[in-house]
């Protein structure tokens, strides 16, 4: 029998901040930083998201160890770690993993400050909890199987996110390599996660599925910290999640480079659009022909998106409008832009020019070549049939903000501004500072502070 399990268990007890390569630091601070103003973003309390949650938290009360973000105040760790776990995908914009089908960084953020401000951790052990919480939600999801977790209707970031949660904390409270086990078994206990949360309109289910994730990682690790018993070798004896959540599983990519690849973190996307990260090839696409052709809105008498069959469900008048792409496109071609006020705020409702583009989008399921690159790419088409008789087409395999395409400094730079300063203008510089010496601080204190102090809408 293969003991996938312990030889993770392992390399998550013995891992050592210092055995964090620079490249895999330096992504992982990027990641940390481009999701940190998303989630600082979600605490707008115009968004009924981190409104809601911030507030159940804070009625239950609890010890006061870590903070909520943008709400100023501190509750226990775990509940600390659903709040902000929530918040940290509301916006929909933070970094993701393509191939994995995964949203990581809205879940290890959370997690790791949670933890690193109850244990007063530096910030380069936060950065190397961030790092190996990635790269375990990864492995699992590899493991299982994105795409087969989706077609069984289970959300790979909830379900696997609980693992990578687990191993975050496990690291920065310390756990030996029993207590690691124990912490994945316990995790394994609590993974869920359903897409049921695509017939919510109000976006709210959507976000707690990371909240969750983050919430059941942090318990697990805590409670195997204390001696509290949970199922050996989760991933190599029956009932494992591998075949719950699973049909074409391969056990091996759980440890195969394990300590060596770290492509849960180098392989993240950073995300340019507001929307789910099915739609960004095809934004992409849409936004190349809008302005090369200088399309107007009123020329256009209809506008198709072909997409991967595997996938589609997601994206084909999802009643969310963060994953509606006959919402999506249209706002996005008549404003030449999305904004994360977009997905809260129906569009269709005050602007008559987008409420007649989304009547006429057409979405088309792929089963040729789309769909045999998927999920590996979210490879789409646009196609724009003009009032003057003229169509006009483009694909896009990769978008903007991949590794392979990725954004410039400046655009970084601008999108970090632009989601900060959207609730605290006067935090950017400060916080920017202050996540970029990370590497260098004894504690989070100071991150945790400008990252928990109320903002100002």
């Amino acid at each position: 029998m293969s003991k996938h399990t312990k030889q993770i268990a392992s390399f998550i007890a013995n891992l050592t901040s210092e055995a964090i390569s620079a490249d895999v630091r330096d992504r992982t601070l990027m990641m940390i930083k481009d999701g940190s103003a998303a989630l600082l973003a979600a605490a707008n309390s115009s968004y009924s998201t981190g409104r809601t949650i911030a507030a159940h938290v804070q009625a239950l009360g609890g010890a006061p160890q870590s903070g909520v973000v943008g709400h100023g105040f501190k509750t226990n760790a775990v509940q600390a770690a659903l709040a902000n776990g929530t918040m940290g995908y509301a916006c929909d914009i933070e970094p993701h993993h393509p191939e994995a089908i995964l949203h990581p960084i809205a879940i290890m953020t959370p997690v790791a400050m949670a933890l690193a401000e109850l244990e007063g951790a530096s910030g380069a052990d936060l950065i190397a909890a961030v790092a190996i919480g990635c790269e375990i939600e990864y492995r699992v999801s590899m493991a299982i199987g994105p795409a087969q977790q989706y077609a069984l209707g289970f959300h790979p970031s909830s379900v696997c996110g609980a693992f990578g949660a687990a191993a975050a904390s496990a690291y920065l409270l310390g756990l030996d390599a029993g207590a690691v086990e124990r912490a994945l078994g316990l995790a394994a206990c609590q993974a869920s996660g359903l897409m049921a949360w695509e017939s919510d309109p109000t976006e709210n289910a959507r976000p707690f599925q990371m909240g969750l994730a983050a919430r059941n990682g942090v318990t697990a690790a805590l409670l195997a910290r204390d001696g509290f018993g949970g199922p050996a070798e989760i991933f190599d004896r029956a009932h494992s999640p591998l075949g719950a959540f699973g049909r074409q599983t391969n056990p091996d990519k759980l440890t195969s480079g394990v300590g060596v690849d770290w492509d849960g973190i180098m392989e993240l996307a950073i995300k340019p659009y507001s929307c789910v990260s099915f739609l960004h090839p095809g934004l992409d696409a849409l936004l190349d022909l809008a302005t090369t052709y200088d399309i107007k809105a009123e020329q256009v008498e209809k506008l198709t998106i072909r997409f991967p069959k595997s996938g589609i469900h997601c994206v084909e008048d999802n009643p969310l409008k963060s994953h509606s792409a006959p919402y999506i496109l249209p706002v996005t071609l008549a404003r030449r832009r999305l904004e994360v006020a977009d997905i809260f705020v129906d569009a269709r409702v005050d602007d008559p020019e987008v409420a007649t583009l989304c009547k006429k989008v057409d979405v088309v399921a792929d089963e040729g070549e789309l769909e045999q690159l998927f999920p590996d790419y979210y490879a789409t088409e646009i196609s724009i049939h003009m009032t003057d008789g003229r169509k006009l087409s483009a694909r896009k395999d990769i978008a903007r903000g991949y590794p392979e395409t990725p954004m410039t400094e400046s655009e970084l730079d601008a999108k970090f501004a632009t989601l900060v300063g959207s609730v605290a203008p006067e935090r950017v510089q400060t916080l920017s500072d202050t996540i970029d010496d990370l590497p260098n601080a004894p504690n989070i204190n100071s991150f945790a502070t400008l990252m928990t102090a109320s903002v100002g809408r």
